[in-house]
């Protein structure tokens, strides 16, 4: 019976695809196979040692330790692209929130209650206070390309709007999807000189964090209009301050509020409301399970987050699954004491990423415990699994 530990709420649409003969499900676990959370922080959780994957219903995994996982060959999952759309449409009311005076005039609609018959004429009056800008015709500059940039960029185009884009590592499914109409920077300052507006869709890491600071901003068209639905360590809060109050950002419209930002004119802050969405959180959750269901159950791995993704049809009863540092000749070694015990390979697959590799290998005949402490005991090796596919 395998254990999965839900960390926060899960969608029961995900809940649902692990079979209830084969898993337990709960909050409270002893020894858990998987662990599935949102936003709950696991950095000051000790990780035991029956864990063999943490799976994120969504795309940020800030909130987990995941060097540390590595290092104890704990597959790491996310589910990018699951909550794409919520947070596209999310970021074009953004644009328009920006645009026109939105927030503001609802909120003086809100002090005219107990008015009654001078609520029109107030209205009327009082009108202009709150007036705007249009977007059609503006030229909107997405900073990130991946599924949420490019259906942002899309979407902005069928407003009418003149799209410019810049991803310097653009993937090449994202390429396919982004329209040809969308024209690209040949670098991140002609994306900052040109934008009317400025949409954020990067990931926060050490090379992003404050990306958006004092040097940068003093590129930018005076009055822009800057939207961050991506992470809040992207903008450099007291740079913006400073470029806020001198008018060269107009509005800062973000999904990520802290204290500093509340205390600051001109900014829309967003309860974090990108992803929360009844769709959204469903795809997340069956996405999410079906990841961690085929890597218990199979070895394979997708949308991993510090080991490669990897896939291998099955081939064979047994399965031998090697979680190592990424060194020469851990396939060899591995082989070597397989052929000493006559065990024939009949499929394998050999993937890396960064500091950590993982081997999937198809075999003849189960390995038996000797084997198995054989191949841990190997310089680098982090984890070793059999899976017996007969039971």
């Amino acid at each position: 019976m395998y254990k999965i530990m839900k960390l926060d709420k899960i969608a029961p649409e995900g809940l649902a695809l692990f079979p209830l003969d084969q898993y337990e499900i709960g909050t409270e676990i002893s020894e858990p196979t998987g662990i599935l959370l949102r936003s709950f922080n696991m950095h000051d959780m000790k990780l035991p040692d029956s864990l063999l994957a943490v799976g994120r219903a969504g795309a940020g995994v800030n909130n987990i330790p995941i060097e540390k996982c590595a290092e104890k060959g704990i597959i790491v999952f996310n589910t990018p692209g699951a909550n794409a759309n919520a947070v596209k449409e999310l970021t074009i009311t953004g644009l328009l929130l920006a645009s026109r005076d939105i927030v503001k005039g609802i909120n003086f609609s809100e002090s005219l209650k107990g008015k009654g018959t001078e609520v029109p004429q107030l209205v009327e009056k009082n009108k202009k206070k709150f007036a705007g800008t249009e977007i059609n015709g503006k030229t909107l500059g997405v900073l990130g390309l991946g599924k949420i940039g490019v259906m942002v960029a899309n979407a902005a185009l069928d407003l009418g709007m003149n799209v410019v884009g810049y991803d310097p590592s653009i993937s090449v499914e994202s390429a396919w999807g982004l329209s040809r109409d969308v024209q690209r920077a040949t670098g991140l300052d002609m994306l900052l000189a040109n934008a009317d507006y400025l949409s954020l869709h990067v990931p926060l890491a050490d090379t992003t964090r404050g990306m958006i600071n004092a040097e940068r901003l003093a590129r930018m068209k005076k009055g822009i209009r800057i939207l961050n639905f991506s992470r809040g360590g992207i903008v450099n809060n007291d740079d913006l301050s400073t470029a806020l109050k001198e008018g060269i950002v107009a509005k800062y419209v973000t999904d990520f509020p802290d204290d500093e930002l509340l205390h600051m004119e001109n900014v829309i802050a967003i309860p974090h409301l990108g992803a929360s969405t009844e769709e959204a959180e469903s795809n997340c959750a069956i996405m999410v399970a079906r990841q961690m269901i085929d890597f218990i159950e199979r070895g394979n791995i997708k949308h991993s987050v510090n080991y490669p993704d990897c896939k291998l049809e099955l081939s064979s009863d047994f399965r031998l699954i090697v979680m190592n540092k990424n060194i020469p000749n851990m396939v060899g070694q591995v082989s070597t004491i397989l052929a000493k015990s006559n065990i024939n390979i009949t499929e394998m697959l050999n993937k890396s990423r960064g500091n950590y590799a993982c081997t999937i290998i198809d075999v003849s005949d189960r390995p038996d415990e000797k084997i198995v402490k054989s191949i841990s005991s190997i310089e680098g090796v982090v984890k070793v699994r059999i899976l017996d596919l007969k039971k």
